[in-house]
């Protein structure tokens, strides 16, 4: 498992790099980055688990690398590194888990993605009001919602954060 997700995360990151082109500005390969990453994951959704199989060799290696290299080329102070790579990485592989799984799910049950969102979005929208209001009035945008765009939006908040002036 180890070696197949390897080849997997090894071709990602080396596609992503290419197609960004050596002039890209990090933020534009974070996100390159990224989305490969979700779409790879998305195709393959037992890659996240297998991250984690073998640390001593773990094809995660390549993706800290990837978006390390691109912390380094934002000027991110070098104390700073290691949080910003984590939080970029715990929100790639958290949120593209999260879609695989979700897709799985779906599968399992023989729904399509529209049908399963509908079922959740109707749950949602019967949660008690008093208790939920927050989430059930998020219910009608469950619907119609693009995961894809939805994780895009996230890792733009992210490089926000990292653009901002520092005040650690």
């Amino acid at each position: 498992m180890t070696a197949a997700c390897d080849v997997i995360i090894a071709r990602t990151m080396s596609e992503s790099l290419a197609s960004a082109g050596p002039g890209a500005k990090p933020q534009a390969t974070i996100r390159l980055l990224a989305l490969a990453m979700f779409d790879a994951i998305d195709a393959h959704p037992w890659v996240g688990s297998a991250l984690t199989r073998a640390p001593e060799h773990s094809p995660m290696i390549r993706i800290v690398e990837s978006i390390g290299q691109q912390i380094r080329a934002l000027d991110v102070p070098r104390k700073e590194h290691w949080i910003t790579v984590s939080a970029l990485l715990n929100y790639i592989l958290g949120v593209a888990g999260r879609n695989a799984a979700n897709g799985q799910l779906a599968r399992t049950q023989g729904l399509n993605r529209g049908d399963f969102l509908e079922a959740v979005s109707s749950v949602w929208a019967q949660l008690d009001p008093q208790e939920f209001p927050f989430a059930r009035s998020l219910a009608g945008a469950m619907r119609a919602h693009d995961d894809r765009k939805d994780f895009l939006a996230g890792i733009d908040l992210i490089l926000r954060g990292i653009d901002s002036p520092r005040r650690m």
